[in-house]
C-alpha cells in the first residue's frame, strides 16, 4: 500500500521528521519499529502578488472591458 499525503516537517531535538497519519499508517499496517521507504518533495508555495501581476498583464484588459460592459 503507498501513503500519499502532504505533511509538515516538525523539528524533533536536532533533527528533522515528518509524522504519518494514524489512520494511514493502521491502514499500511505500519507500526512503531516497521521500516519503511519514503520519497520527500519539498512543496513550494506561489508567490501570491507574482500570480496577481502575472493573471492581470495578461487579462487586465479584458476584465477592464467586462467591467465596462
Amino acid at each position: 500500500m503507498t501513503i500519499s499525503s502532504i505533511q509538515k516537517v516538525i523539528k524533533v531535538g536536532d533533527s528533522l521528521a515528518v509524522t504519518l497519519p494514524a489512520r494511514d499508517a493502521r491502514a499500511a499496517g505500519i507500526k512503531a519499529g516497521s521500516e519503511i521507504r519514503i520519497t520527500a518533495e519539498q512543496i513550494v508555495k506561489p508567490n501570491l502578488t507574482i500570480e496577481y501581476d502575472t493573471f492581470v498583464g495578461q487579462y487586465g484588459k479584458t476584465l477592464k472591458n467586462l467591467k465596462e460592459r
